[in-house]
């Protein structure tokens, strides 16, 4: 099936061919004509399978029918849940959009009100926000969300994992009864399918979930690593592949610091993002990474779910993820669409039962590369860190294993209380 197939303004089908989209995806396929007859829509669909357009495609078409008001106020919201996947979705609306005559605003947190407030007295037709900054300008008053036709929840799971439950609900009091709700998340279970089903009605139900959530162009592995020495073995990855684009992963925010400064150690050029970062501190990196200007990036989890970087060679699991589903989101950075993906991960004594979990949540055992013994020892004793200063660099790897054993005594109890 194609494009032209769904019936859309030759405004919208433009735009898609000038973006080079061929065909549509399964959950574009599923999706486009469901949302177009006004439908509700639950769906279930990893990061990567073009879930933005899904939902910016027929939202596009439905609001090319003019509204006689033209100060009823926003006609469509999609919340989400960072600042990095207000500004990639509002990009998506902005370039299928472009031939039309609609408005697209982004509002989120981290950066100064004046400016998006002056976009938003102009008016706009679809408004990308993130909870709290969307509070903020409803208890304002200058966001008018009374008559919108159409409400998005995008990366709902995500949302709830960050906390924005109570947000939601509360939106919701402001919305008309009357409305679409598309809700779309990468994951289900019971408090999402509670918050979705308080949402939705009888909704068209699509789940794009292969049997194995890691695409079979991903080539990934782990390496049984110790804690301390992982940061000789990202060097030895930077090192065998100067010119790819490296996504790292780390669990925290003081590590994601904290392997950048080992990485500048060595002379290795990298750059980090996380949540104690500036919103115009997040955007340069996201640039330079993008670009290719830096060709390393050291994220936490938060900050990079759901973004779309483009041309990642390799992603790094420095740090095995906590939540299954987190190495699922974390590997689906690589391998976009038919490209090739690699994805390595480096598995501490500590983390092994991470590594278990990770398995028993995919379905397949991850493929192990096995360093042996002078291997190992070579990674370490050709590195390029300076080594004079070891009693430092010991006392870092203590602090950074007691934070470690904090993280998983409090993950025990947590598991003990719902036993319980």
């Amino acid at each position: 099936m194609k494009f032209s197939e769904f019936g859309l303004h030759e405004k919208i089908t433009k735009s898609i061919d000038q973006l080079g989209y061929k065909r549509p995806t399964d959950i574009q396929f599923k999706a486009i004509p469901a949302i177009l007859e006004r439908e509700d829509v639950l769906a279930i669909a990893q990061t990567g399978t073009g879930k933005s357009a899904a939902f910016v495609i027929p939202i596009l078409q439905l609001l090319q029918k003019k509204r006689k008001n033209k100060d009823n106020g926003v006609r469509c919201i999609v919340m989400v849940p960072t600042h990095e996947l207000a500004k990639q979705i509002t990009d998506v609306f902005k370039q299928i959009g472009k031939n039309t005559s609609l408005k697209f605003t982004a509002i989120y947190g981290g950066v100064d009100q004046t400016e998006q407030i002056e976009r938003l007295k102009k008016g706009t037709d679809v408004l990308i926000a993130t909870p709290g900054r969307l509070f903020d300008y409803i208890n304002q008053g200058v966001v008018k969300v009374y008559n919108a036709e159409i409400l998005v929840l995008d990366e709902a799971d995500h949302m709830l994992d960050l906390g924005f439950y109570k947000d939601i609900e509360d939106l919701i009091k402001y919305l008309p009864k009357k409305r679409q709700t598309l809700f779309f998340s990468a994951t289900i279970d019971q408090k999402i399918k509670k918050l979705a089903y308080s949402l939705v009605s009888r909704p068209i139900r699509i789940q794009i979930s292969p049997k194995n959530p890691v695409a079979k162009n991903i080539d990934h592995s782990v390496a049984f690593i110790k804690m301390d020495d992982k940061r000789f073995f990202l060097e030895r990855v930077v090192r065998s592949h100067p010119e790819k684009k490296i996504l790292v992963f780390v669990r925290t925010k003081v590590r994601c610091e904290r392997v950048l400064k080992a990485m500048e150690r060595v002379k290795v050029a990298a750059v980090s993002i996380h949540s104690d970062k500036s919103q115009d501190a997040r955007d340069s990196v996201m640039k330079q990474f993008k670009a290719g200007e830096v060709k390393m990036l050291i994220a936490t989890d938060v900050s990079a779910r759901g973004i779309d970087i483009p041309n990642v060679d390799i992603v790094v699991n420095y740090d095995m993820p906590e939540q299954p589903e987190n190495y699922v989101h974390r590997v689906g950075r690589t391998g976009r669409g038919k490209l090739k993906g690699t994805a390595i991960a480096f598995c501490s004594e500590e983390e092994k039962e991470m590594l278990t979990t990770i398995e028993d949540y995919t379905g397949y055992p991850i493929d192990i590369t096995d360093v042996g013994h002078d291997e190992y020892s070579d990674t370490i004793d050709f590195s390029t860190e300076t080594h004079a200063d070891w009693k430092t660099l010991m006392r870092q790897a203590e602090v950074e294993e007691e934070e470690y054993q904090v993280i998983k005594k409090k993950k025990t109890k947590k598991k003990n209380k719902k036993k319980k």
